[in-house]
């Protein structure tokens, strides 16, 4: 059951993609999860998926579309993508290089029935080069950016999730060259091809300390760095009943604030940019969060100048109260999960219900264009 207070449709009634038309091609992770983002902000998207597939209401990054069946070995079915195609603004597909083309679904022949239509290619290696037709997963592509091996202990590296790769380097980066190409087209009245590939994305993350580098201010080592957690005053601390809270006290004034409410008046904590003096000053702090309960270090520092925050389980951070207050969260069919993000203020996102649908039903909606 919808949670009445989440931003939910069941058509298309606003969201600043409203009009736009996207025919997505069924796959995992990234693409759906952009396809999520593009329906959530309006565009009336299609969903080919294959015949028989497992489909359930309660996916998240499966809200908000139309779904159609179809068997894409059919030639008489791929005529009738293409017919679809010829009234679409966007095509979004995740498969491996050379299977579109494979399929008579490429861009050559799309962009030739519809001169306009951006064509979205998601891949984790991307389109060409030494590794474009090789299996991997986001632990892989982030791996040969340098993204990994700047993440996790001193002794390994951690993986990061599956967020810098498939969704932060894949799925937003698909997102972001979608729009720009649609943007692009309405001047020129041309699409073109978008090759969103997950290892540029998660290269084009590291610019930031990229730049660090350059200035010497970076070391390739982890846990050197005042941001992989070598530096005490940004890390993460256990606490009394064993529960974690963060700390980001970068600037000397939010250190000083940190100083002042964890009673830290130890003159070793005068060296705070000292990297010698960090490891020492870790192991200080540690017993001071020790000393309190993550509910008492709430109680001192959230809300503070400190940057400070909970260390909260996805569980948890659904009832914080600032997430609460602005409706980060809503649910649907009983399922908590994260609302349309970004916001609008004149066009807001909406979640809408996914629906089987018939391809010529569609085709003869997005007639007449």
């Amino acid at each position: 059951m919808l949670d009445k207070s989440a931003p939910t449709s069941s058509v298309r009634t606003s969201g600043p993609l409203s009009g736009f038309r996207i025919v997505e091609f069924a796959g995992i992770g990234p693409g759906p999860f952009a396809c999520m983002m593009l329906a959530d902000m309006g565009a009336d998207v299609v969903t080919l998926d294959r015949i028989g597939a497992k489909k359930s209401t309660k996916s998240v990054a499966g809200r908000g579309r139309k779904v159609i069946e179809l068997d894409l070995k059919d030639k008489a079915a791929i005529a009738q993508v293409l017919d679809l195609l010829a009234s679409a603004d966007a095509l979004v597909e995740g498969f491996r290089p050379g299977v579109m083309e494979r399929l008579g679904l490429g861009p050559d022949v799309v962009l030739a029935r519809n001169p306009k239509l951006v064509y979205g290619r998601m891949t984790g290696w991307g389109q060409e080069g030494p590794l474009a037709n090789a299996a991997g997963h986001d632990i892989n592509y982030i791996s040969i950016t340098g993204a990994l091996a700047a993440i996790g202990t001193a002794e390994a590296p951690v993986p990061p999730l599956n967020l810098v790769g498939d969704f932060g380097g894949g799925a937003l980066y698909l997102v972001v060259g979608v729009l720009a190409a649609l943007l692009e087209a309405q001047k020129s009245g041309k699409g073109q091809v978008v090759d969103a590939a997950m290892c540029d994305g998660a290269a084009s993350l590291m610019s930031f300390f990229f730049d660090m580098t350059a200035m010497g201010r970076w070391s390739e080592g982890r846990n050197q760095n005042f941001l992989d957690g070598g530096a005490h005053f940004y890390g993460v601390y256990e606490c009394a009943c064993g529960h974690f809270v963060s700390i980001g006290s970068i600037e000397p004034q939010f250190y000083a604030l940190l100083r002042e409410h964890a009673g830290l008046t130890d003159a070793d904590f005068d060296a705070q940019m000292d990297p010698k003096a960090w490891p020492a000053l870790k192991e200080k702090l540690k017993t001071v969060f020790k000393s309190k309960t993550r509910e008492d270090w709430c109680k001192i520092m959230e809300g503070t100048d400190i940057c400070f925050a909970p260390v909260l389980t996805m569980s948890e951070a659904t009832e914080h109260p600032h997430m609460v207050a602005r409706n980060v969260f809503i649910e649907r069919h009983g399922v908590k999960q994260p609302a349309p993000a970004p916001r609008f203020s004149r066009t807001p996102s909406t979640v809408r219900e996914p629906e089987p649908a018939e391809i010529a039903a569609v085709m003869q909606a997005w007639a007449g264009r």
